[in-house]
């Protein structure tokens, strides 16, 4: 029953692995959520909003007093628990950003940084956890052209931290399909474009990182439709695959297995449609010489 807490500092993810293992010691225990609720004094709605992660915080004494409900006893069990639920409860280091970033975003940011695979399309720009400094900084005065100085700067080291996810120890894997549009658009200019081009060949060459080009002389593929989205995958069972899309104004976050195969799927075919893995380096190459 006890819960991974090495989260690389994704609170809310690992209260999310929390969450569903009280909804399988509840079911388990033949009790609705009234049920539930009426036992340790709170809420039906309460019960619920805790298996769904959707409390800020675990309250122990509740949790302790729902896994005595349910049947757990072996006081280990009940403290391994309790520990998660204290290291759920932090906050992720990105909230010394929240300055700079919407409130969605965090979500993200959790399951960014808890992933064991990222996968992602991208149709428009370089992905975030690919980007260079200059390019980074292009992108965000492009697009929030009458942001302060300073604020821009903040998001610019936001999206610096979450690069060193790719340094860990144990980095997550990241396979990235980009539309050669992405590289041909002149962000910043032809210098930032090289030099973000020999970042990307450079990230290419670690065991971690897949890149793939998919080029205009490809034609149509599965994932033009979509947009850019991109696809975690998380080391705990308790977690399913979660498919991220975003907008100027939110974002949305897919679990549903019916759902995340058909992005899955776009992913495979796109992927298979687009240049080899051998042939990215080359391809990069040739772009960058064209710029």
């Amino acid at each position: 029953m006890t819960a991974e807490t090495d989260w690389g500092g994704a609170p809310s993810v690992l209260r999310m692995i929390l969450g569903r293992q009280l909804e399988e010691l509840r079911v388990r225990a033949g009790l609705t959520y009234e049920e539930a609720g009426t036992a340790i004094g709170v809420s039906h709605s309460t019960i619920r909003r805790m298996e769904a992660a959707k409390v800020a915080r675990l309250r122990l004494a509740d949790a302790e007093k729902l896994l005595r409900v349910y049947g757990v006893t072996d006081q280990q069990e009940i403290d391994a628990f309790l520990k998660s639920a204290r290291e759920a409860n932090k906050r992720g280091w990105w909230h010394t950003y929240r300055d700079v970033m919407p409130d969605w975003f965090a979500a993200y940011l959790s399951l960014e940084q808890a992933a064991l695979q990222i996968r992602a399309y991208e149709s428009q720009f370089v992905h975030g956890l690919l980007q260079t400094e200059a390019y980074a900084r292009a992108l965000l005065n492009a697009g929030n052209p009458h942001a302060p100085a300073e604020a821009t700067e903040r998001r610019i080291a936001l999206r610096m931290r979450r690069q060193e996810l790719l340094g860990r120890e144990t980095p997550p894997r990241v396979w990235v399909v980009m539309d050669e549009t992405v590289l041909r658009r002149p962000v910043g200019g032809p210098e930032v474009m090289r030099a973000q081009i020999g970042h990307l060949i450079e990230l290419h060459r670690l065991p971690q990182v897949t890149l793939q080009i998919m080029p205009f002389a490809g034609g149509p593929h599965p994932a033009m439709r979509a947009g850019s989205f991109q696809l975690f995958r998380f080391r705990a069972r308790e977690l399913p695959d979660v498919v991220y899309l975003d907008g100027l104004i939110g974002a949305v976050y897919l679990d549903k297995g019916e759902d995340v195969v058909v992005y899955r799927e776009a992913l495979d075919r796109t992927g298979a449609q687009a240049t080899p893995v051998t042939g990215t380096e080359a391809v990069l190459d040739r772009i960058r010489k064209d710029l």
